[in-house]
């Protein structure tokens, strides 16, 4: 860009004076650490505060960039199996290695957290590891209080603030997420064995994701919803193509049912539906609960420093954010 590199945050001599800085961002996502290594590149003294041990959030650690390996890694099994006899190409037992797929996938995430990093390093991006806390300080201006894993706690002054603390999975108030059989997108992603039967709430982006590596794999998914469709609130177009896609593969698809209801008794989930007035029990070894996601707001008290939020607990922005 051109612009004069980052200049070095002005620390002080004793733990209880706030360290100054341009910008500080809460969150380091997607949203956060683009933001970040921008706000550096354009000469300001940046700081990131994020509380987990790598950088990138919940998209490359846990979302879109695992469950993306994971899709390439199934989708060559499921090719070599079905498909590669079309192209002449024959192999003769065809098996696949969980272990090494998930190490795989593993490899990817950590290449991707470390450029991340490094890109914090060569921009002069300080990285506040810790939980970040947004405080109301009245004339004072901004205060941002980061306790690290130690428990110490180092106060920044910045001249502005991003809030970027990004999202996290909706739980049903009947079925908790314990990740060992009722599962997030987190616990989906780390499943030691194929699932014999694999019930996924929610036909949105990620449950027909992760329902999609499993069943390529041997899984029975039944995904179920309460839309008329999968993908709710999508192009009509891609929902009808997708639907063909998703039943040729091998999934149930189960649209316009309601979930009433769910117990785990030991390896197994029952899950209570109800399509046109008629219930049904599902079993299944492991239920992936997909069904939205939710603000997080960590550390910023919105009451207290006077922000006002939608309905689903969003920060309110105007068209400039």
């Amino acid at each position: 860009s051109g612009a004069a590199p980052a200049p070095a945050l002005e620390r002080s001599m004793t733990d209880s004076t706030p360290i100054a800085a341009d910008v500080l961002v809460l969150g380091g996502g997607p949203g956060g650490y683009v933001a970040a290594i921008r706000a550096a590149q354009l000469g300001l003294a940046t700081v990131c505060v994020e509380m987990d041990r790598t950088l990138g959030g919940t998209c490359v650690n846990v979302g879109c960039i695992p469950s993306k390996a994971l899709l390439q890694s199934s989708e060559h099994y499921e090719f070599a199996r079905l498909h590669a006899e079309e192209h002449g190409v024959r192999y003769d037992g065809v098996r696949f290695d969980l272990a090494q797929m998930m190490k795989r996938k593993d490899e990817v995430v950590g290449q991707n957290t470390k450029g991340v990093e490094f890109l914090f390093r060569k921009n002069k991006v300080t990285w506040a590891k810790g939980v970040g806390r947004l405080v109301a300080a009245g004339e004072g201006g901004n205060r941002v209080e980061v306790t690290a894993a130690d428990g110490t706690v180092t106060t920044y002054a910045p001249k502005h603030v991003i809030l970027a603390t990004g999202s996290v999975p909706i739980e049903l108030p009947f079925l908790r997420f314990d990740e060992e059989r009722i599962l997030s997108n987190v616990g989906a992603l780390k499943i030691p064995e194929v699932p014999r039967r694999m019930i996924v709430i929610g036909g949105g982006v990620i449950g027909l994701e992760l329902g999609s590596v499993w069943r390529r794999l041997g899984a029975q998914v039944t995904v179920v919803d309460l839309a008329p469709t999968i993908l709710p609130g999508q192009d009509d177009d891609i929902v009808k193509e997708a639907t063909k896609v998703f039943t040729k593969q091998g999934l149930t698809l189960r649209t316009g049912v309601a979930v009433k209801g769910a117990e785990r008794a030991g390896d197994v989930v029952r899950v209570t539906i109800e399509a046109n007035g008629t219930p049904e029990t599902l079993e299944a070894d492991y239920v992936l609960v997909s069904v939205g996601r939710r603000p997080a707001l960590h550390g910023v008290d919105a009451q207290a420093l006077g922000l006002a939020l939608g309905k689903r607990g969003e920060v309110l922005v105007n068209h400039q954010m």
